[in-house]
């Protein structure tokens, strides 16, 4: 199955809203991001890396892989015998990765969603993911699925983001806009999304009826380089930006009335400028590394 270094495998199944919006707006706006996103995130992927510790010639599955940065880290932690297969459920996304391998040795990319996708029973040493386990359908399936590739000592290891109002990139752009844009009817925190990991006693629950054991958190909290510019105007420019284009601020302004749309913009600025540093906008960001082990 591993044979063929950098191929591309094709595997759409279940998870249809998430795969129409991946392969659809948010693939579009991610892949449009990406450098830049993989740069806020590589503190976050550089923990999750480190609790997972792969080790040279292990095999490992790597989640919601999306253009591949933690796949190359980790293959290039497991070579020269071990092998990494990355799987997100975005095309525009696992093309990148792809590019973005060229002839790498160890490693290669599914198309697939990987709560349904038939891999091999007993495979992987380890199940990685950085940010991309929150948005199964049903989550108890799909780490109960994904149990079945694991070794018998095999093991877990992810980040997930903590709570919205622990993260500024959503949090301080909402609140901004709170009285301005009409409040949007309220979601199921457990919906499939960005923070419904955020529930350490929920994700417990989830892992535990999905067989895995020996669950621990470590809290991550590390400040992310949200707004650049030449100039502190240009830094609070970006982060609006930014906020516009891979956040909720996007969704939540879309189809409000011009006038309202510059209201909103201008208290989202108000708040972005509070948090410019040397550097341009620095925002506080907060997530779980859970690490777990297959239980017998």
């Amino acid at each position: 199955m591993f044979e063929n270094e950098s191929q591309i495998w094709t595997d759409m199944t279940g998870n249809t809203a998430q795969a129409f919006d991946w392969n659809g707006n948010s693939g579009e706006r991610w892949l449009a991001n990406q450098e830049r996103l993989d740069r806020m995130l590589a503190a976050y992927g550089d923990a999750a890396v480190a609790a997972a510790a792969p080790r040279p010639g292990e095999q490992v599955l790597d989640i919601g892989c999306g253009a591949g940065a933690t796949t190359l880290d980790i293959a290039r932690l497991v070579r020269p015998d071990g092998f990494v297969l990355g799987v997100d459920i975005s095309g525009q996304l696992i093309g990148r990765a792809c590019e973005c391998a060229g002839e790498g040795a160890g490693v290669a990319f599914l198309l697939a969603d990987a709560s349904r996708e038939a891999f091999a029973p007993s495979r992987f040493d380890l199940l990685f993911s950085r940010f991309g386990v929150m948005f199964f359908d049903d989550p108890v399936a799909a780490f109960a699925h994904l149990r079945r590739a694991l070794k018998p000592t095999g093991r877990l290891a992810f980040i997930c983001w903590r709570g919205a109002a622990e993260n500024d990139w959503t949090r301080l752009p909402m609140a901004a806009i709170r009285g301005v844009v009409p409040p949007a009817p309220p979601t199921d925190p457990e919906a499939p999304g960005p923070f419904s990991f955020g529930d350490r006693d929920r994700v417990t629950h989830i892992l535990t009826d999905a067989g895995y054991g020996d669950i621990a958190f470590e809290a991550v909290d590390h400040p992310i380089l949200f707004g650049l510019g030449s100039t502190r105007e240009a830094a609070i420019d970006d982060a609006v930006d930014h906020a516009l284009q891979v956040g909720p601020l996007g969704r939540a302004l879309t189809d409000q009335p011009d006038d309202v749309q510059v209201r909103a913009i201008a208290a989202v600025r108000a708040a972005f400028a509070q948090k410019v540093e040397s550097d341009g906008v620095r925002i506080e960001g907060a997530a779980w590394v859970v690490t777990a082990q297959r239980a017998e």
